[in-house]
């Protein structure tokens, strides 16, 4: 339940900050090559991930490096839960 949520806040954010992104896949890189996001969008990302979902990935040990990183780190989440 929660990685559908989280899938639709990380969709709209980057529509939102990126709209000239590419379409966003589970393995679209989300800085670089892929989405583009520089630090000041991820920490902003970070931010609304923990404001909508109640958790932040981005405190993880490893930094999420694509869509696919977000929702498994909310699948552990959810399962710990």
């Amino acid at each position: 339940m929660a990685s559908n949520s989280a899938e639709q806040v990380v969709r709209d954010f980057v529509a939102r900050v990126k709209p000239e992104a590419p379409a966003l896949e589970l393995d679209t890189p989300l800085y670089a090559d892929g989405v583009g996001l520089d630090s000041l969008e991820a920490a902003e990302l970070s931010a609304t991930l923990e404001d909508e979902l109640g958790s932040d990935p981005f405190t993880s040990d490893e930094m999420p490096q694509t869509l696919r990183d977000i929702l498994a780190f909310y699948a552990e989440v959810a399962v710990e839960a």
